[in-house]
């Protein structure tokens, strides 16, 4: 008897040990949604829009971006590049960049007033069909969105940092709430209860979608931080150290450079992998090789198109030749010496290591350009479906939150289990800094203000 009773109150321990975790993970899961759904939703809509950047700039730029009639010969890079410099004679031309696609103008990137535009050139009879800003093309400016919320500067892309982070915990916390424990139906798991009413059918609505697409929302978080400000350092900084990133014998056919200069301050279109690159300086000489040579080697050293030659930065300033909107096998870095015409260095996706080549391959899924169409329309799925995810919670809060009231999930008084998430919430926050900032800032704001505030406790309650 006395058996009996023990693993009865064994039991219900452990009942109320599972119903206390359930509450508590609830807790986390119901604030972290209200507060960033509204950045996610943001993140979603302008990621889609961006996933279709090729198909929109083509629509909307036709004029600018193909020509009418193609030849057989096309002008060389000079002549293209003085053609654009004669309708801007004010502005320096900063790169060049060629498409495979015969009938697309040649684009050239000139700094006018400040700004960066783009010129573009019919390669057959050096015509100026127009120029854009490219601050204000349409899916830039979705761009700006996605990474700086508009607003731009380093706050607002540590916000857009933040907010990804903790979709990460959303997710986490979603699939433990989501996970069966003692139904057997697949009704209300993995497949909605379409005949129920009310909360149960909202219910139903955001978390089996949300299981299915939880791998996928996940996968698109992921290959999204290599961009962020903190974390994408933290895993730069991971790939160097481990010798993951491009190897040393990489950087340059003669000794390493001494030049402090990174390869992102100075070309356009370089891959991720090689942002940090460090740039070689010029042997120095009088005569700067044509942008003709510089073309051929490009050819000569089979680099596909479509690939952007940046200008030299002055007197010891390099050429560099770089493909990233491209397949990532096809990725390419490559600076030449300006007045040698010599191969200082050249790095390229075989080169990268192991983290380098999976990041590569996430930004190219990422950008909706890994696998074609059917990778745009996977990504569109995905952000279609976070954005359904977000209506359905707010449905479901709506229909079960109190009149005069936030109504979030009770708080839990078991102290221990209430400690143990926290420290799980913890280890996150260490392999994500901002969200263990966050949880800290959120920590000193309940400990020493809310708690502090009678009336605002029971609202929120």
């Amino acid at each position: 008897m006395v058996e009996a009773a023990n693993e009865r109150v064994k039991t219900k321990e452990a009942e109320q040990g599972k119903r206390a975790r359930y509450q508590v993970v609830w807790r986390w899961h119901f604030y972290a949604g209200l507060i960033f759904s509204p950045f996610l939703i943001i993140l979603a809509i302008s990621g889609g829009v961006y996933l279709f950047k090729p198909q929109i700039e083509a629509s909307l730029y036709q004029e600018l971006y193909y020509v009418q009639e193609t030849k057989e010969a096309t002008l060389t890079p000079s002549a293209l590049v003085a053609r654009a410099k004669e309708a801007f004679p004010e502005s320096p031309v900063s790169s060049v960049r060629f498409y495979d696609d015969p009938q697309r103008t040649t684009e050239i990137s000139m700094m006018k007033d400040g700004e960066r535009i783009s010129v573009y050139v019919n390669p057959y009879n050096g015509e100026v069909q127009g120029s854009l800003v490219n601050s204000e093309k349409l899916t830039e400016i979705f761009k700006k969105i996605h990474s700086e919320l508009w607003v731009g500067g380093t706050f607002a892309n540590r916000l857009v940092e933040l907010a990804a982070c903790w979709a990460v915990i959303l997710l986490l916390t979603g699939l433990y709430i989501w996970w069966p424990r003692s139904r057997t139906s697949i009704l209300g798991t993995i497949l909605p209860r379409f005949k129920k009413k009310g909360r149960v059918f909202w219910r139903d609505m955001h978390a089996v979608p949300a299981f299915w697409l939880s791998l996928f929302i996940f996968i698109l978080i992921a290959t999204g931080l290599p961009w962020t400000g903190v974390m994408g350092e933290q895993i730069n900084r991971i790939a160097t150290s481990t010798n993951t990133g491009y190897p040393p014998y990489a950087l340059s056919f003669r000794d390493k450079p001494e030049s402090t200069v990174k390869t992102k301050e100075v070309a356009d279109d370089v891959p991720w992998a090689t942002e940090q690159l460090t740039v070689p300086t010029s042997s120095g000489g009088q005569v700067p090789i044509s942008l003709e040579d510089v073309t051929y080697l490009a050819e000569t050293r089979e680099v596909n198109k479509p690939y952007t030659i940046s200008m030299p930065e002055g007197d010891t300033g390099v050429y560099t030749i770089a493909s990233s909107h491209t397949k990532p096998g096809d990725n390419a870095t490559i600076h030449v010496d300006q007045y040698s015409g010599a191969i200082l260095s050249d790095v390229r996706f075989h080169d990268y290591g192991m983290m380098a080549k999976g990041i590569t391959i996430g930004i190219a899924l990422h950008e909706g350009r890994l696998f074609g169409l059917p990778n745009q329309i996977l990504g569109l799925i995905t952000c279609l479906g976070l954005i359904g995810l977000i209506v359905s919670s707010w449905v479901m809060w709506k229909k079960r939150k109190p009149q005069r009231s936030l109504g979030a999930p009770t708080q839990v008084k078991d102290r221990k289990v209430s400690r143990a998430v926290f420290l799980i919430m913890m280890v996150m926050g260490i392999i994500m800094p901002l969200v263990g900032l966050s949880i800290i800032f959120i920590y000193f704001l309940d400990r020493f203000v809310l708690s502090k505030m009678k009336r605002l406790q029971a609202w929120y309650s």
